[in-house]
């Protein structure tokens, strides 16, 4: 059964607090595991890829081929549907349109003393592109890395993926055609994570690497930022959604669900203004859940990490939202506008009682990479920027020199840096 909580009731502060601070994870720690590939990775390149591939997967990618041919991608793609297809092609004309909006703009001023500075913003070379196999294979969300990607000008997209028993998915094939991946090996783990960041004699060394993936996965990238930039720490998924009471319990049921069957250690929250609603949706997802394929993951997040709050009125939830900072927050209020206002930590929102958290998952445009486990308060969503780097010039005219440059030696003085000063008074003369 799902936490039940009463805001105002005795011990409501601590209880909430707890649930905050609960962390949630998916396996032990795997730290010094990780930092074993990676080590070995490091040394021994692809011998230790392909042994760590034949150990974890079942593959000997000398018998499958490390690659996995454009031609293939091509035919996976001309393979689906045609409402399939269809549909991966207008989320991704979707997505496509959505973050050539986020695209950021050079500029470039003289100021009134006659120095010039501005900002240029160039994409990296290359980008990795982890994708999870087996269960967690999902076109969307190569989608959702690779587009960006694309959008932000990366010369050149690799993406990695582990094919247990040889076998790629298909759709995860025909999205990374679609989306302009350049390359696709199949491989996965912290061993792949690793042969991106460091590069092997067949894995190209890459600049960024995104894409969800296993607690394995997370450490890797963790450990290897720094070597390699990355889009965030992911966790397990979660989603919060307040209600006015006035809603179909049977919407709510399986908009929580569509979080909780993700992951056994998923989280799904709701928090309502009405005592018969709380109880009719906790009735629905009951009657949903056998129902559902994925109900051996979904029941097991509902019972462990699943919430009910109780809360007076619509503003008391608001400082609740904020403190759950969750990756997704649903408003599924008559009037969501007041409460977006007041919103302030969530990696994306969604609006009003038709625009369910899952619509957003695939086509509505907006990236579904986003912050988990309170990170909200400081992290954002995948974006474009990811993918770019800026970069400000500085042009001293003479005479902008001359505006500046006495004041800019004082400093260096006062810092105790007398090359800084000299390097400005000799341009002075």
């Amino acid at each position: 059964m799902p936490l039940r909580l009463e805001a105002g009731a005795p011990g409501f502060t601590d209880a909430f607090a707890a649930l905050v601070a609960d962390v949630r994870a998916s396996a032990g720690d795997v730290a010094d595991d990780v930092r074993g590939i990676i080590a070995r990775v490091a040394v021994e390149g692809d011998d230790a890829i392909a042994e760590l591939t034949q150990r974890f997967d079942g593959v000997d990618l000398a018998a499958h081929g490390w690659e996995i041919p454009q031609v293939d991608c091509q035919a996976a793609l001309n393979g689906l549907s045609p409402d399939l297809r269809a549909a991966l092609e207008l989320a991704a004309e979707r997505i496509k349109a959505f973050h050539i909006r986020q695209r950021p703009q050079d500029n470039d001023a003289t100021d009134a003393a006659g120095v010039r500075t501005g900002v240029r913003w160039t994409p990296v070379d290359a980008a990795g592109l982890y994708v999870p196999g087996g269960r967690a294979a999902y076109p969307s969300s190569v989608l959702m890395n690779a587009i960006p990607a694309t959008v932000a000008g990366v010369r050149d997209l690799v993406m990695v993926t582990p094919t247990p028993g040889g076998e790629a998915n298909p759709l995860v094939l025909a999205a990374a055609r679609l989306a302009g991946v350049s390359r696709v090996f199949r491989i996965g783990g912290a061993q792949a994570v690793a042969a991106l960041a460091l590069g092997t004699a067949r894995i190209p060394k890459v600049d960024v690497i995104t894409g969800p993936g296993n607690a394995w996965v997370a450490e890797a990238k963790r450990q290897l930022y720094g070597t390699v930039g990355i889009d965030m720490i992911a966790g397990p998924s979660e989603v919060v959604i307040l209600s006015d009471g006035a809603n179909n319990p049977d919407w709510l049921a399986a908009d929580l669900m569509a979080q909780a069957e993700h992951d056994p250690v998923a989280q799904s929250i709701l928090i309502t203004t009405s005592a018969a609603e709380a109880d009719a949706v906790e009735a629905a997802v009951a009657a949903l859940l056998p129902r559902l394929s994925t109900q051996s993951a979904a029941q097991a997040s509902w019972n462990r990490y699943g919430a009910i709050i109780l809360v007076p009125g619509l503003a008391d939830a608001v400082p609740l939202l904020n403190a759950l900072a969750a990756e997704h927050a649903q408003l599924m209020v008559a009037d969501p506008a007041p409460i977006f206002a007041q919103l302030r930590h969530a990696g994306s929102v969604f609006l009003g009682r038709h625009t369910p958290e899952a619509v957003g998952d695939y086509l509505a445009g907006p990236n579904h990479v986003l912050p988990t486990g309170r990170r909200a308060r400081f992290a954002s969503g995948l974006s474009v920027v990811d993918f770019m780097k800026r970069t400000t010039f500085l042009d001293c005219s003479p005479q902008g020199l001359a505006a500046i440059g006495s004041a800019g030696a004082l400093l260096a003085d006062t810092e105790g840096l007398p090359a800084h000063a000299e390097s400005i008074r000799l341009r002075l003369c």
